[in-house]
């Protein structure tokens, strides 16, 4: 039995170190002009989620830039988020 463990051991080693070398490339296949991935949508083609405070309209640009602007003003700013 004792002198079993160390050659079993040696064994999954061997066997686990074997294993590793199989890995296969996994590099994407790119082909001109076929692209077959989701297409990204504008960001304000998608109306606020209901739990955030966004007050844009769906697919309307202007509006969503404004409130783009205005969480940059008071949510981002360090010194008005923390009272300084």
């Amino acid at each position: 039995m004792r002198r079993a463990l160390p050659w079993a051991m040696i064994a999954a080693l061997l066997a686990f170190g074997a294993a590793g070398c199989g890995e296969k490339d996994q590099a994407a296949l790119y082909q001109d002009g076929k692209f077959r991935g989701k297409t990204d949508t504008r960001p304000w083609g998608n109306a606020p989620a209901a739990t955030s405070p966004g007050s844009w309209t769906k697919a309307d640009r202007e509006t969503w830039e404004n409130e783009m602007r205005m969480r940059t003003i008071t949510s981002q700013n360090e010194h008005r988020r923390i009272g300084h």
